[in-house]
């Protein structure tokens, strides 16, 4: 223990303020002078909770010191005996004043809080608790410490309130974990551990603070657990994702004799909805319906609303709407984000223009209709509403709306909407800074990307697990991405304690795949403790790009003894795979096993994966055929890849018909002349092959040019496919490859 700390665990006399040590209790300064005086005192004081000891008096009257002074100074019978409150005139009574700094908290007014209690010559457990739970209260929980400690210091037991108002401070506040533990040290101390106001104070403190095996423990050993414990419960289950143990938690409740209340229902409504638990939701409807909570709650009402639209049962949640009253605004915001969230726009829209007649739309209205302009693309009802929400006054002081908003404009494409949407927000958090990354990967500017990620470092603003996804996305589909920027970024959110979320490990293995390292891309993918389908279908995508076909099914199969059902994105990687390792049996195996045993109807994507694969076997004839049954006859996809097949075989019948299609479906592509002019040159018919090439010329076709980048001592050399390179040049710029045979 460091000298500083000594000291401020055994202060001596001279280090405490000049009103402690004033005679019968009249202070000589008030707590603003304190303040001055004694200002390296009240910071370390907070940090150190933990020295609770009486050590010097204030002018408290304890019952003793009242009953002896009443013996004193009553000389009629008919004096009142009243404790501490016992004073000559009753408007200087500590009762009094306690009341008046009561309406002062209440009323937001702190300053002539303080004031009075500063004014204050006696004071009291009453007086001290309405300073800390004010303080607390009005987001300044240093000071509300301070006074504890002060309280402690004179000698004022605390009462069970006390510990209440403490702990709640020190679970609002992060960073300060260890005062709240050091409070809980002090409850056993004098052994108040039992008291069941105090135990489940701490409960929701250690639950609060992400401690929940602690907070469980705690509660499972009580002797007496009263309703608001059960909730805590129930809430700390319902945050931390297990839902499941919520249900069990509620039967145990049931037998425990404990009637859950409308915050009860709450919780258990809101894990069915995140789990997606239609029956168990059912039945508690059902039981809340029995009870008589979902007329009389309007809380437990919306939470119904919200189940069945995250279940996809509207017209349970349509029903549940209707039954609550038409006058409440929280109900119509619930519905009309049910509405936007299926995107039925013309519902939603109606829905919205109702509610209005009935009150002002909320936050949750807006950002869900935002969401669904955002989905369908639709600008010009994206547009509609954010002069709704500038109408409404909603693009001040809401990050919710203002992140929706650079949402909506950048899924649009219009990012010069976006980035002034965003260079309006006044302070940028995280989540605005998220919205702009995601525009700009949406639109394909992956550089500025990278600049936003750097700025957020610079700034200082927060970094999660959005942020890094983001960022790797980006890295995967840039053609600078480099080995050094994948693991910088890798190593910064494991730094930060996301390295294992899911979102941020399929983006690493995505971009460890883009960069080549296949290795890398399975060693994250192993350290997964519980991967679900999009981590199996990014390590799939991973491998299919690099060519491991026979590895993409074994991992497709584990998947399948895993329990876990593949979807189209899936199929689409392993038929990719297949593909690119010319597996054609396992290929069609997969491709006719969709619909057949998964339910799934291939999409065009599936068809051209499964043409190719065909193609490359040489099965034309059969490519051909399932072109002609892929959605719309095929597409440019398709049919390129069956010419191309076409002309490796030697297959002039289907070959023409393939040219014929590709030149009527995208007649202004100069590739699709290239290869159907290569076609005709291949099968010898020469003319033809020029009359294809003219035609592209005249129509003033250009060919987009192809670059190649190659990486060499971390700086990436641009190749052009167009640009006539000199031999010397070409050995200049790969001279850093030699190898050395020794």
């Amino acid at each position: 223990m460091s000298e500083d700390v000594k000291v401020i665990l055994n202060p001596p006399i001279h280090s405490y303020p000049k009103s402690y040590l004033t005679s019968k209790g009249a202070r000589t300064c008030s707590s603003m002078q304190m303040k001055s005086t004694s200002s390296k005192l009240r910071l370390p004081l907070v940090r150190t909770v933990t020295t609770l000891t009486e050590k010097i008096h204030r002018p408290v009257l304890s019952s003793a010191a009242a009953a002896a002074a009443a013996a004193t100074t009553t000389t009629s019978s008919s004096s009142l005996v009243l404790e501490s409150y016992l004073q000559p005139h009753i408007n200087d009574t500590i009762y009094a004043k306690n009341r008046t700094l009561d309406s002062y908290i209440k009323s937001g007014n702190v300053t002539l809080a303080q004031k009075l209690f500063d004014e204050m010559s006696m004071c009291d457990v009453v007086t001290y608790n309405l300073m800390v739970s004010g303080l607390g209260k009005y987001g300044i929980p240093k000071q509300a410490l301070y006074y504890y400690y002060e309280m402690v210091s004179l000698g004022i037991k605390e009462s069970p309130s006390t510990f209440s108002s403490v702990l709640s401070i020190c679970s609002s506040q992060d960073g300060f974990l260890r005062q709240g533990i050091q409070v809980h040290c002090r409850i056993i101390k004098l052994g108040c551990g039992s008291n069941l106001f105090i135990r489940t104070s701490l409960v929701g403190f250690y639950m609060q603070m992400g401690c929940f095996d602690l907070g469980f423990s705690l509660f499972d050993e009580m002797p007496e657990r009263n309703l608001a414990t059960w909730n805590l419960v129930l809430r700390g289950f319902c945050e931390l994702g297990r839902f499941h143990e919520l249900l069990r938690v509620y039967h145990e409740m049931k037998l425990d004799g404990v009637h859950p209340n409308g915050l009860s229902f709450c919780y258990l409504i809101r894990g069915c909805c995140n789990e997606k638990f239609f029956y168990e939701g059912k039945q508690l409807h059902c039981h809340i319906i029995k009870v008589g909570w979902a007329r009389s709650n309007i809380f437990v009402a919306n939470a119904l609303v919200d189940f069945y639209s995250a279940c996809k049962s509207l017209n349970d949640a349509r029903k549940s709407f209707e039954s609550i009253k038409v006058e409440d605004v929280i109900s119509w915001n619930s519905i009309v984000s049910v509405y936007a969230d299926c995107g039925l726009l013309f519902e939603a829209v109606e829905l919205f223009y109702l509610m209005q007649f009935w009150g002002k739309p909320s936050i949750r209205s807006f950002v869900a209709l935002l969401h669904l302009s955002s989905l369908n693309g639709n600008i010009l009802f994206g547009k509609q509403i954010h002069c709704c929400v500038l109408k409404m006054g909603f693009d001040i002081g809401s990050f919710h709306v203002q992140s929706a908003l650079i949402d909506m404009y950048g899924k649009c494409r219009y990012i010069e909407s976006s980035v002034s949407a965003f260079e309006s927000v006044p302070k940028k958090t995280t989540q605005i800074c998220n919205s702009l990354m995601t525009s700009l990967l949406h639109c394909g500017i992956v550089y500025d990307v990278f600049e936003m990620y750097g700025l957020m470092v610079d700034e200082g603003i927060g970094l999660d697990e959005v942020t890094f996804s983001t960022t790797l996305k980006a890295l995967s589909v840039s053609e600078f991405a480099s080995m050094d920027s994948c693991r910088l970024v890798h190593c910064c959110a494991m730094k930060l304690g996301f390295g294992s979320d899911i979102a941020v490990s399929c983006s690493l293995i995505d971009a460890y795949s883009r960069c080549g390292h296949v290795q890398l891309s399975k060693k994250v993918f192993e350290q997964l403790p519980s991967p679900n389908v999009i981590c199996f279908t990014s390590i799939i995508n991973g491998l299919a790009q690099n060519g491991l076909g026979r590895e993409c099914l074994r991992t497709f199969e584990a998947m399948i003894r895993k329990g876990l059902e593949p979807d189209k994105v899936t199929f689409l990687c392993v038929l990719t795979g297949c593909s690119h390792s010319g597996l054609f049996e396992e290929g069609r195996l997969i491709f006719y096993s969709m619909k057949a045993q998964y339910g799934i109807c291939p999409a065009k994507e599936h068809f051209s994966c499964m043409v190719d694969i065909l193609g490359r076997a040489g099965l034309l004839d059969e490519a051909e055929e399932l072109t002609q049954k892929a959605p719309g006859r095929g597409d440019c996809v398709m049919w390129t890849s069956l010419l191309r097949s076409c002309r490796i075989y030697r297959n002039e019948i289907v070959g023409r018909r393939a040219a014929k299609a590709l030149l009527e479906l995208d007649p202004e592509d100069f590739s699709v002349y290239l290869q159907v002019s290569n076609f005709y040159s291949d099968i010898g018919e020469y003319e033809s092959s020029m009359h294809i090439r003219e035609l592209a010329i005249a129509r003033k076709l250009t060919r987009e040019i192809g670059r190649s980048f190659v990486e060499v001592n971390n700086p990436h050399i641009d190749w052009s496919s167009v640009q006539n390179k000199k031999t010397e040049d070409i050995r200049h710029q790969t001279s850093p490859l030699t190898v050395d045979r020794n």
